[in-house]
């Protein structure tokens, strides 16, 4: 992943709605949730939700479906692990110590 990218997401995720709208998509799991239950579970307003799951989907962390006349919103895993793999990838890469240890496992 590109810094920029994850630098992207990161900024989606740094806003508490967001957060909020994110976490409960997690939670959700694959199946993911209908626009309308999710306003109702957050009480979010229709106009703001809609604002930050735009945000959401325009880094690639959230995906929409629309299932007949019904709007499903998901969470990307596979955005999600790759932002997380990001932020680990070099860690402790300075630290001796910890070099010895990732090549002794």
């Amino acid at each position: 992943m590109k810094i920029d990218d994850a630098a992207r997401r990161l900024e989606a995720l740094g806003n508490r709605t967001r957060l909020q709208i994110y976490r409960a998509l997690v939670r959700a799991g694959r199946s993911g949730m209908p626009v309308g239950r999710l306003q109702e579970k957050l009480k979010i307003p229709a106009s703001t939700l809609s604002h930050h799951i735009k945000s959401l989907v325009a880094v690639g962390l959230v995906s929409q479906v629309r299932e007949s006349t019904t709007l499903v919103c998901h969470a990307n895993y596979d955005s999600m692990q790759g932002l997380v793999d990001f932020l680990v990838s070099e860690c402790c890469a300075d630290e001796t110590e910890c070099k010895d240890t990732k090549s002794a496992a």
